[in-house]
């Protein structure tokens, strides 16, 4: 089982500016930026960036991702204004659902879209420190988008590799706008990842999946975010998380975020909000992992589902987000297609967009409810992770049809 413990008895000589890379299987300390590094050498680990101290809520300064500097491993940014995104109110569902407060965080409204930005603003500030010329990675859409802006912004060749066929319309517009390669395989996304992960061993690009560490450092800002946002709005802090799951980088993240202001003193371990994932039906690994007690995730080798930004049998960072389900007392479940388009359209009823992955989260939290899983007193947040214009055409097929009216006025009123 990973070791995620934050605390060490000393700095590593490998340490570079009060940060390092550690295995979380095996415990080997490398430096950050002498070499370009993604799995432990010596067992094949993820890595994880530890820091000599880790900051508190009173050294964040300024908005956005880069308000906290003091918690990521770099200074300087490659920043197009992400993060900062609104924690809504959304009363139709709160109704709904019937627990003590419900928000939602739409990550959505970054600028490409979806969470992606806050990962790509870290990684491509790492790159630049690395002095590498190409990015690569694979994507189901909204990784590509965010990398290919963030690759354009720091002027460094981008390659994305998407399955073909697979891939919503304004996610590939994105890539290709923002100047990508991109080319479509014959296969999921797991295939791609595989690909563009020995491309990057072989030193032909810099991948930006999360398996790079310095991914999940922009994106632990959500949580920090969040529970500022939360505490600002209630006075408290929410009582459980719940969030959509494909590579589980998310999950991850918003753990070390928590572990990490747990080691500093800022937040108590009773204090951490409940992790809690949601996969659809046709793609849900970590759903199988949690409801049998596995060790690990097995991987599928065939997944469908409508939620195309979820939709991966292999989540790379299984190895910390089943820890961080586990020890914050969370769970994990799997919902239907049709479960998420009903949770789509909820959103939308109370003005919020999202593409079907995100709608996930909100359709997780209804199941848990109808399974007295969540109780009627907690404080929940369902993270939405994309725009409701990444996918249009399952927007279109959500919403209703249009009706045709004669060119007068007599027939709309007549319709009215």
């Amino acid at each position: 089982m990973a070791d995620l413990t934050l605390s060490t008895d000393t700095v590593p000589d490998v340490a570079e500016d009060g940060v390092w890379l550690t295995c979380i299987e095996c415990g080997e300390a490398y430096p950050p930026f002498e070499d370009v590094i993604y799995e432990c050498a010596e067992c094949g680990g993820l890595l994880e960036a530890r820091y000599d101290e880790y900051a508190t809520f009173e050294d964040f300064d300024g908005e956005g991702v880069w308000r906290y500097a003091d918690a990521l491993p770099v200074s300087g940014s490659v920043t197009i204004d992400e993060g900062n995104t609104p924690l809504y109110e959304a009363p139709g569902i709160a109704a709904d659902v019937d627990v003590a407060d419900l928000r939602v965080k739409h990550e959505g409204m970054n600028p490409t879209g979806s969470f992606k930005d806050r990962g790509m603003t870290v990684g491509v500030r790492v790159a630049e420190r690395l002095g590498v010329d190409r990015l690569v990675c694979a994507s189901t859409g909204n990784t590509s988008a965010a990398l290919a802006a963030y690759g354009a912004r720091s002027n460094l060749e981008t390659l994305v590799l998407l399955p073909a066929g697979k891939v919503a319309a304004g996610k590939l517009a994105q890539a290709s706008l923002h100047g990508a390669t991109i080319l479509e395989v014959d296969g999921n996304f797991d295939d791609c990842l595989d690909i563009v992960a020995e491309l990057a061993n072989m030193g032909e690009a810099y991948l930006l999946n999360s398996l790079n560490p310095f991914r999940l450092e922009g994106q632990k800002t959500i949580g920090l975010e969040m529970l500022e946002q939360f505490e600002a709005d209630t006075g408290d802090w929410p009582d459980r998380i719940v969030l959509p799951v494909g590579n589980a980088g998310n999950t991850a993240a918003l753990h070390k975020a928590f572990r990490e202001l747990v080691e500093a003193g800022a937040m108590d371990d009773e204090e951490v909000p409940a992790l809690t994932g949601v996969q659809a039906e046709g793609a849900a690994p970590m759903v199988e992992a949690i409801e049998n007690d596995y060790e690990a995730v097995r991987g599928w080798d065939d997944v469908e589902t409508r939620a195309t930004a979820i939709r991966i049998g292999k989540p790379v960072n299984a190895p910390k987000a089943l820890p961080a389900i586990r020890e914050t007392g969370g769970t994990a479940v799997a919902v239907s297609d049709d479960e998420i388009t009903d949770a789509q359209r909820a959103l939308a009823e109370d003005g919020i967009g999202v593409e079907p992955a995100s709608a996930a989260s909100v359709a997780g939290l209804r199941k848990l409810r109808d399974e007295g899983v969540v109780a009627d007193d907690e404080q929940v947040v369902c993270l939405t992770t994309g725009h409701l214009l990444k996918d249009p055409d399952a927007a279109a097929a959500a919403g209703s049809e249009p009706t045709q009216v004669p060119n007068d006025v007599d027939g709309v009123l007549d319709v009215l």
